[in-house]
This record gives C-alpha cells, sequence and structure tokens, in this order.
C-alpha cells in the first residue's frame, strides 16, 4: 500500500465512528454515512463460492405486497447465516435478517438449509438483497414487491418438467424468461422431478432455473412424483415439503400441500392432489382441502380467482385394455362444484403432459359463465405420444405428435391473456377472459 492510500488510526476511527445502527422490523438498519467507510467493508467483504451458496430461491408469500421469503441450500453450515437487505441502489441504510436453520435430511444426504422470511416492506417498491455469513456475502439479487391493487402483471406457468435429464427442463425455462423479461412470478403445476426422492434430479431442476428463481417468486405446486422414493415406491412428499416453504394453511396433518396467496388483483388457490399417493401414510387430505378451498375462496376480496393444481379434473378415455372410460377424475367431481359455486375465474392444471384448452364449463358442460379449463402441456422430456384420446369437452389441443412447452398468463385490468408457446416461441393456443 503506498503512504498515499493508507489510512491513520485517527481517521480509521473517525470513519467507524461514522456507521451507526439502528433497530427496526425485527431486523437492524445499518446506516452508513461516509463513502470511505463503504470502501473500507468492501474490501473487508469475501464472495460466498458457488459450493457454499447453492440454489437460492424466492418463495410467494400470502401477502407479496409486503413480504418474500428467500431460501438456500449450503455445502456446509453456516457460523452466521443472515440477509443484508436495502433499498435497490441504497447503499446508506440496510436491514440485517437473520436466517433460519431448515436443514433435513433425505436420500441419504443432510440437506444443509437455510431460510429467511422478508417481511414489512413497502408495496410495489424495488429492493435487492445479499446472503452472509460472517465476513463473506453474495452478489445483490432484486426483490420487487407486487402492488396491493395492481391491476396489470406477467406470470410464466410451466408443468410437468419431470425428466430422465433436465437438459430439456433448462431450455424451456430459460427460452421462457428470455423471451417474457416482464414476468413478475412463475408456477410450475407438479411433478417437478421424476423421482422425489433423488437429489441429483432435484439438483438439475434447480440448477435449470438459474437467474429465474432467484430473481422472482417461485408458486410450487406438489405432484405425484413428488411421492415417490429410489425404488418408486409410494411415500410422502419429504423433499418437497422441505424444499419449499409455502403460505401456512394451518393444517394439522398437511401444512405445505395446499396454500393460498395473493398477487396485484389475483387470488390463487394451489391445491395438493397426491391423495391416492399418501394415503397409506395418513389420509383426508381431499376432504379438508374441500372445506378448506369454500372457506378460502369465500374470504377473498380479490376480483380474479385462480386455481393451481396438478392432476385435471377430466378423465380421457385410453384405448387399450382395460379401457378407460371418457368422464371427469375424482379430482375434478369433488372440486369443480366448489369452483363453480365461488366463481373462480381459471382452473390450470398437469400431469397428463398433454395441452388441452377445454374453454369455459359449468356442470359437465360447455358454458361461458364457468370457469375456464386448461391442461398445461409439459415442460420436461416425458412425452405420452398419442396416450390420450380426445376428450369431447377439448377444444384446442396442442398439434401431435407432442412437445415440451410453456404458458404466460398476462392479467391487465378486466381483461387475463392466457398464451401456449412451444420451446422456440411459436405460439399455438391463446384465450382471454374477460370480467
Amino acid at each position: 500500500m503506498t503512504e498515499k492510500n493508507k489510512i491513520s488510526r485517527r481517521n480509521f476511527i473517525k470513519i467507524m465512528a461514522g456507521i451507526g445502527v439502528l433497530a427496526a422490523g425485527g431486523g437492524i438498519f445499518t446506516l452508513r454515512k461516509t463513502s470511505l467507510g463503504r470502501d473500507i467493508e468492501n474490501q473487508a467483504r469475501e464472495l460466498l463460492q458457488d459450493k457454499q451458496f447453492q440454489y437460492l430461491r424466492q418463495m410467494v408469500t400470502s401477502d407479496n405486497t409486503r413480504s418474500r421469503r428467500i431460501m438456500w441450500q449450503a455445502s456446509e453450515y453456516m457460523s452466521n447465516p443472515q440477509i443484508r437487505l436495502r433499498l435497490q441502489n441504497d447503499t446508506k441504510r440496510e436491514m440485517v435478517i437473520p436466517a433460519q436453520d431448515d436443514s433435513f435430511f433425505d436420500d441419504g444426504e443432510n440437506h444443509i438449509q437455510y431460510s429467511a422470511l422478508l417481511d414489512r416492506l413497502e408495496p410495489d417498491t424495488k429492493y435487492e438483497f445479499a446472503v452472509e455469513d460472517g465476513s463473506k456475502a453474495s452478489k445483490w439479487f432484486p426483490v420487487q414487491t407486487a402492488t396491493d391493487n395492481k391491476s396489470k402483471f406477467s406470470m410464466l406457468i410451466f408443468t410437468d418438467s419431470q425428466s430422465s435429464e433436465y437438459s430439456d427442463w433448462r431450455n424451456v425455462a430459460q427460452n421462457a424468461i428470455k423471451r417474457h423479461p416482464e414476468a413478475e412470478i412463475f408456477t410450475n403445476l407438479g411433478d417437478l422431478v421424476d423421482n422425489g426422492e433423488d437429489s441429483s434430479q432435484w439438483r438439475a431442476w434447480f440448477g435449470a432455473l438459474d437467474g429465474i428463481i432467484d430473481q422472482i417468486p417461485f408458486a410450487p405446486v406438489v405432484g405425484n412424483h413428488e411421492c415417490y422414493n429410489r425404488d418408486w415406491k409410494e411415500q410422502l412428499p419429504m423433499a418437497y415439503l422441505h424444499f419449499f416453504n409455502v403460505p401456512e394453511n394451518n393444517s394439522k396433518d398437511f401444512n405445505r400441500y395446499y396454500y393460498s396467496f395473493d398477487y396485484g388483483q389475483v387470488h390463487f388457490a394451489v391445491l395438493g392432489t397426491v391423495e391416492k399417493e399418501i394415503k397409506n401414510f395418513k389420509s383426508g387430505l381431499m376432504e379438508e382441502q374441500a372445506d378448506w378451498l369454500e372457506k378460502d375462496l369465500q374470504r377473498t376480496t380479490k376480483p380474479w380467482k385462480i386455481v393451481l393444481m396438478h392432476k385435471d379434473v377430466l378423465q380421457y378415455r385410453i384405448a387399450r385394455m382395460p379401457e378407460r372410460k371418457e368422464g371427469f377424475s375424482e379430482e375434478g367431481q369433488l372440486f369443480m362444484p366448489i369452483f363453480e359455486k365461488y366463481n373462480v375465474d381459471i382452473v390450470l392444471t398437469g400431469h397428463l403432459h398433454t395441452y388441452r384448452n377445454r374453454g369455459h364449463i359449468i356442470q359437465g358442460k360447455h358454458d361461458p359463465n364457468g370457469p375456464l379449463y386448461i391442461l398445461c402441456g409439459l415442460s420436461g422430456n416425458v412425452r405420452y405420444d398419442r396416450l390420450w384420446t380426445d376428450h369431447a369437452l377439448d377444444e384446442v389441443v396442442a398439434p401431435q405428435p407432442e412437445t415440451d412447452n410453456y404458458m404466460t398468463m398476462d392479467v391487465e385490468g378486466n381483461v387475463i391473456a392466457i398464451r401456449c408457446f412451444l420451446p422456440d416461441g411459436t405460439k399455438i393456443d391463446e384465450v382471454e377472459v374477460t370480467k
């Protein structure tokens, strides 16, 4: 260090005296009063290496105008894990939020994991945060809160990203965000991975979302493949339930299986349709959920109501022995009357790995006053080529043989526009719902 760059002991004391601390909102705001003090701090901080800090994700909360949950993995336990939060590019006032240890053991591995809730945020405000552990810190990541009365936002929709290997999933997700950088939130409608216990698949799934799930909030849906162990026997969706800390539903037995949240002027109800897979471990999911759903839909004051669920409401005929007849699934028979009773606008489903737009349905028939039902296709590489015979309620069917796809949903005032795209960006369907 040259004489010009040396800092005297007296000047160093003055600089450190210029750093004040203010407790607020459950964390600590640090007020930095000199740019030189900021320079000293930057010299002392060291970026966390990739192996120490992995799979950062932003999770939806019940109120996305004022909060956001941050989760991440680590290769080794952190000594003092925390989040540093500030208004975007505001270096003078920063808030420190301690992280909680959410580690769990599954698939023969100890998954070291941390979680922190950013709350008391302001609506429609740009923040940024960094993960810290002592003197080490990550880069800054953006957090954009929703607006309570926001009438315009865009959402990305994926489903059934389960794969033999996850390059197709990466391609679909990364190209979707490149073509639609305005997206503020995204979902995956279940069967995120092919085997819910296989940790290598979860790593591949998370890795494919680099630059997406760490930038905008994720609303997950549990699928039946999250309920398989390494021997392909049914189990509770252990990894899914730990990886994704979603809003509370106040259930004693089925916490995180289903939940709801608001974003802008839309109320989302997220259902867990894995009763069949977990019935040998615990029962009552569907009955409990139906009761909760009625109360949840009745309680919301949002003008738009959208349901996200994995298993589809229709049953397709399979022309092989034993033949399965066309009709409605158990999920459809249970939930569709509730959707109609509480004027749900849109129901998005997955599971069957095919894109089908059914239009609006009431009491089993097309009716413009009923919810719009869309079976959303697939975003991985597992294909069921020409397995399903077209249903009488199908209005639009993806070109055959089918490939993977993704969807967008644009909410603007009294119109919601949903579009379906092939991986190369070719649009294969578009539909609008108007209030």
